[in-house]
């Protein structure tokens, strides 16, 4: 009141509440009582970045109520701090191990990537360079509104792209050396730090200090993001470029290989046990053509299809919608009526016009419904078969995964575990990632035949120079030694 009378202005702009912070037991934390975490063990064991982004990432920052647990402060690592200090070691574990060009690990000095070599990158780099544009326009514009925890939130979200997306793909081109590959890494980290920054002061100084050999990142810029205020396109650094329908592609395919894999885990195949075929069904297959190659590797499957989500489509696979009715919002403009529309919506007796309504029939005639008023379900059937799985794709249309196996997919699924032994056992023995080695396999009689087949396989994906194979009585052994 005094700061309006006097000065003729608000007394403040922005004003944040908020909620009460409670201990592990439930009541309002305490000294007396102490029923909080000790907070010198929290910082010893997780480090300050874990507890603040704990409370930062929290509710209580949008009024709500906090119960502090060490176990909360532990998933600000595992999901945030662990995933970007991870995908630092990857980038300098590869970079310092590039050969130059007089051979030898003379390592690769990454250089942020400029404009002009964006039209140019593979796709998948030029998708985690415009899902970075897209993190800095949202959380500047998330700061500037003081939603803090909106911009954790969406930290988070980028670190998944980044780590289980990204580095998980494109593993073998950094093990090729690709250039490309380590700028784009390079650039998106550094502007991931700068973001961060306020948000995990201390990893990503040390991050960031690691990737350019300068003095702070606390001491740079803000990643530049200017556009018009009423949502126009946002201009963030030049090599950031905003490709929404790349971004649209790539997060559909995305979807695709969330949903497969949730299939093989539900059907208890490992991903290593490579697959016959996966059909795709989405509204524009064409959107996906040019990553068929990269479904067919993520997901270890020998063929993808690609098909339009249409009726022919759901009818050969038994996908089905149901429609279920909402009463209390249809009931207040329905009336006495809702009661049919209900039993004609659970009897199948309603259909989608061309302009999306949807239109129950009863005995009193066509009763189209509001969007709020109905839920439209996808049901899976069993009519592709006994040996398919299907899951409905959050954005419209399915997969349809062929769960059966021959001898060829089962041998060639033995030497994929097999790989996955060697490649334990050159961890366990202090390896670094770029030695050759000498390889010894004991397996099972019945599965000799499967390692001879994919030998060459075995020994280029493990860096064996010499692969001897000897049937053994026993579990499968595996000894290597540096050549």
């Amino acid at each position: 009141m005094l700061a309006t009378a006097l000065f003729d202005r608000p007394a403040f702009r922005t004003a944040v509440s908020h909620g009460i912070v409670l201990g592990s037991d439930g009541r309002k934390m305490s000294k007396s009582l102490r029923n909080y975490p000790d907070v010198s063990e929290v910082f010893d064991r997780d480090g300050s970045d874990a507890m603040r982004w704990f409370l930062m990432a929290s509710p209580i920052l949008r009024g709500g109520n906090l119960v502090v647990t060490e176990e909360g402060i532990r998933d600000s690592v595992r999901q945030v701090l662990l995933p970007l200090w991870s995908t630092y070691y990857f980038f300098t574990l590869y970079a310092n191990s590039a050969t130059g060009s007089e051979g030898g690990a003379a390592g690769y000095t990454a250089k942020p990537v400029t404009a002009e070599r964006v039209p140019g990158l593979p796709a998948l780099d030029r998708y985690l360079l415009a899902r970075t544009h897209d993190l800095v326009a949202t959380v500047t514009a998330q700061l500037d509104a003081y939603d803090i925890s909106g911009a954790c939130e969406s930290v988070r979200e980028h670190l998944d792209v980044l780590t289980n997306w990204y580095v998980r793909t494109q593993r073998d081109r950094f093990w090729a050396e690709d250039a490309d590959a380590f700028d784009t890494l390079y650039t998106a980290l550094e502007t991931l730090t700068r973001v961060m920054a306020p948000l995990a002061p201390l990893l990503t100084e040390e991050v960031w200090r690691g990737l350019t050999g300068g003095r702070s990142v606390h001491l740079t810029d803000w990643p530049a993001a200017s556009g018009a205020a009423d949502g126009g396109d946002v201009v963030v650094d030049a090599a950031l470029v905003r490709d929404d329908e790349l971004v649209a592609a790539m997060d559909e395919v995305r979807a695709v290989v969330s949903s497969a894999l949730a299939l093989r885990k539900a059907h208890q195949l490992r991903v290593r046990q490579p697959l016959a075929r996966l059909t795709v069904a989405v509204p524009d297959p064409a959107a996906l053509a040019d990553y068929v190659g990269l479904l067919t590797s993520e997901l270890n499957v020998k063929a993808v299809d690609l098909v339009e989500a249409d009726a022919d489509a759901s009818e050969r696979f038994g996908i089905t919608e149901r429609l279920a009715v909402n009463a209390r919002a249809a009931g207040p403009r329905l009336g006495r009526g809702v009661q049919a529309v209900i039993k004609a919506a659970k009897a199948g007796a309603w259909r989608r016009d061309d302009d999306g309504t949807v239109v129950v029939t009863t005995d009193a005639g066509d009763q189209p419904l509001l969007e709020a008023e109905y839920e439209l379900t996808t049901v899976v059937g069993d009519a592709a078969g006994e040996h398919v799985a299907a899951s409905v794709l959050p954005g419209g249309g399915f997969v349809v995964l062929d769960l059966a196996l021959d001898d060829a997919l089962r041998a060639e699924g033995y030497a994929r575990d097999v790989i996955r032994d060697v490649q334990d056992a050159r961890k366990a023995a202090g390896l670094e990632v770029s030695d050759r080695i000498a390889l010894e396999l004991d397996v099972p009689a019945e599965h000799v035949a499967a390692v001879e087949t994919h030998r060459e396989l075995i020994a280029r994906e493990t860096l064996a120079l010499d692969v001897a194979v000897a049937a053994g009585d026993g579990e499968r052994v595996v000894r290597v030694a540096r050549r």
